[in-house]
């Protein structure tokens, strides 16, 4: 993949291609000749990256066959092999993004279908945008799966656990259901904070430095909490969590990475 500046080159026609060839394989029902034209006449000049993925759900969601469980079949059957490494959305599985966006946009009448979508979505991909409705929707539900999420053998799913749950994930619209409440997102985090895996560590101080923003005392209280008897991983987690509060010398926060 290139450079940031250059992504959004990479969700229009040619995507809508790499998506066609891949639907056609697995369904010989599937239009791909009248969704390529679709995509092709768009006028994808004009738009930025965000809405180029969403045209190609949108026509996805037009050209798939049957109601959405059918549709949602035939994508889940193009996946491909899980991501064997740590790495983010735009390396190997950034053509799935327009069907993340796809069960984002569509999926929430069919809760656990979409659900189990999202969770072997994000071991190729991530699930961090489409999972974020859901947990809109029936928060105390979908604490629950992250839970469940947390203790994955699966470091990307692990990972989504804290991702998912950001306040202030970066082209998201704001999280706020758990702002004021944050015990269900913190009690994830504590599942996390001792991971081995650096990819789960930085979202999980990703998503502290998220709360240090919009509820700080609740934050800093969980950092102290997590300095008693912190390991390695944890102490890493704390001081990334604080980096913008370290750089301002706040007080309270050099006194938990003394």
């Amino acid at each position: 993949m290139p450079e940031e500046t250059g992504l959004k080159r990479y969700f229009g026609y040619d995507l809508g291609v790499i998506l066609a060839s891949k639907i056609r394989a697995v369904d010989s029902g599937f239009d791909d000749e009248a969704f390529l034209q679709e995509v092709r006449t768009s006028d994808l000049g004009e738009l930025e990256l965000m809405a180029r993925v969403d045209l190609l759900a949108r026509k996805l969601n037009s050209h798939l066959p049957g109601p959405y469980t059918e549709a949602l079949a035939v994508l889940v059957d193009i996946y491909g092999p899980e991501n064997p490494n740590e790495t983010g959305m735009f390396n190997f599985g950034y053509w799935l993004w327009p069907i993340a966006r796809f069960i984002e946009v569509y999926g929430l009448d069919d809760f656990e279908t979409s659900i189990d979508a999202i969770e072997e979505l994000t071991k190729r991909h991530t699930g961090e945008f489409a999972v974020r409705p859901y947990i809109e929707a029936r928060p105390a539900e979908m604490a629950r799966i992250m839970r469940k999420w947390a203790s994955s053998e699966n470091v990307h799913v692990r990972r989504l656990a804290s991702e998912g749950l950001r306040p202030r994930l970066p082209w998201a619209r704001k999280l706020r259901v758990f702002i004021s409440e944050p015990k269900p997102v913190f009690d994830v985090l504590d599942m996390l904070k001792d991971d081995q895996s650096k990819f789960v560590q930085k979202s999980v101080a990703n998503n502290v430095n998220d709360y240090l923003k919009d509820n700080r005392p609740e934050a800093i209280a969980l950092l102290g909490r997590w300095t008693q008897g912190a390991s390695q991983q944890s102490r890493w987690v704390i001081k990334h969590a604080l980096r913008n509060e370290l750089k301002r010398g706040e007080p309270d926060a050099l006194a938990l990475v003394q």
